[in-house]
């Protein structure tokens, strides 16, 4: 059985070796493409995108109103973009929403396609609605709802919490005009040189 399963790894391991006089073009394009993955990693600051950090989320300015209304909302104070726009439930769906959803967004802007009124996907909206349900919960307890609007919960409709409470935290409007002075992180340079030669041309 060993000698089988031995046999096997071999013939992958040959069928994967390139031919003598393809091994140094390929160990070549093998080192360019993992240098410039590297690379690409650390101009984007992927690592960054594990924290919680609210700051990474305005990487891309289409975010800027959404990172100034939440930073000046009731929100701001208590709760990190994380807290209402990420699974919450476990670790691993913590960070497979994230790396999914990262992924997305990280392809949207290098490829200059980013509208300029973002609108939440469907995987969000359940997302924050499960979030809004976790923090608020006391608050839309059945006796709760009962003592708010004198109904009973079976007449409660089926909606996601924003729509009634539109304005949190993000406003009504969403849009870069709808937030044109707002004070938010500044994007690091990329490189030092381009500041210095900034510098020398003036």
């Amino acid at each position: 059985m060993n000698n089988g399963k031995k046999s096997i790894f071999k013939k992958l391991l040959e069928f994967l070796t390139p031919p003598d006089n393809w091994k140094f073009p390929v160990i070549l394009m093998l080192g360019i493409f993992t240098g410039l993955g590297f690379h690409i990693l650390y101009v984007s600051n992927a690592v960054s995108y594990l924290s919680d950090d609210p700051e990474v989320c305005v990487n891309c300015h289409v975010m800027n109103p959404e990172y100034a209304t939440w930073q000046r909302g009731s929100h701001g104070k208590v709760t990190t973009c994380n807290d209402c726009h990420v699974p919450q439930n476990n670790i691993i769906e913590k960070l497979w929403f994230k790396a999914n959803d990262g992924l997305r967004h990280a392809t949207i802007f290098t490829l200059r396609m980013e509208p300029q009124v973002i609108q939440i996907k469907e995987a969000g909206k359940k997302a924050v609605q499960e979030n809004c349900i976790r923090c608020h919960t006391n608050q839309i307890h059945p006796i709760a709802l009962r003592a708010i609007n004198n109904r009973s919960v079976a007449d409660q409709t089926e909606r996601y919490c924003w729509e009634c409470h539109r304005e949190t935290p993000h406003g009504k409007v969403h849009s870069l005009s709808s937030t044109p002075y707002a004070r938010t992180p500044k994007l690091k340079p990329i490189a030092e040189w381009i500041l210095e030669d900034k510098e020398i041309i003036k």
